[in-house]
């Protein structure tokens, strides 16, 4: 490996990842609306205690890093925030977030891997800094992180999410070489 400071392409990577996670996110919810309003919202032991509160979690994050990446001040207040009570209001929330990930997403020019990102973390109560391409990247893992919680809860209600592969993803070629051009 050389020392010599290089190029990432971070809108490719962000772009596909964005579709991926728009496509998730739909299939999520509509798994979840499979479900009784008291069922999504059961305390199931996990860290957001339920299906709702695991979805609310994931928006509120995407919202607090979304602020971070466009130089705003963070509104989230705490990580288990109720956003949205309402399962449909939750659901529209997320829709208008997925879109703004990829307009986001779509926004992002090459960086050097040297460029740094600081931020104030409202979990960890600290100022953190990190390389920007691990930010952007973070943005991505703690959906995953999470979406695998929600799948866990769903399937002890006895509802499949089905694939979740990103080879498996509808159109995924014609995404990534979207991303490209």
């Amino acid at each position: 490996m050389s020392d010599t400071p290089h190029s990432w392409n971070l809108r490719d990577y962000a772009v596909g990842m964005a579709h991926y996670n728009r496509w998730m996110n739909g299939k999520l919810y509509d798994a979840a609306a499979t479900l009784s309003d008291e069922q999504r919202k059961a305390d199931r032991g996990a860290f957001f205690k339920s299906v709702h509160g695991t979805l609310n979690h994931l928006l509120l994050g995407d919202g607090a890093w979304l602020q971070r990446m466009q130089g705003q001040a963070v509104t989230m207040t705490s990580p288990s925030q109720e956003l949205h009570e309402d399962f449909d209001t939750l659901r529209t929330a997320r829709e208008a977030m997925d879109q703004a990930l990829l307009d986001w997403a779509a926004s992002l020019t090459a960086v050097e891997a040297t460029c740094s990102f600081s931020f104030f973390s409202v979990v960890y109560q600290k100022q953190i800094t990190m390389p920007y391409v691990a930010a952007v990247m973070q943005i991505f893992n703690h959906q995953t992180h999470h979406r695998g919680q929600i799948t866990t809860l769903l399937s002890q209600f006895g509802v499949d999410v089905g694939v979740t592969d990103i080879p498996l993803m509808p159109h995924w070629h014609e995404v990534y070489t979207a991303a490209s051009s």
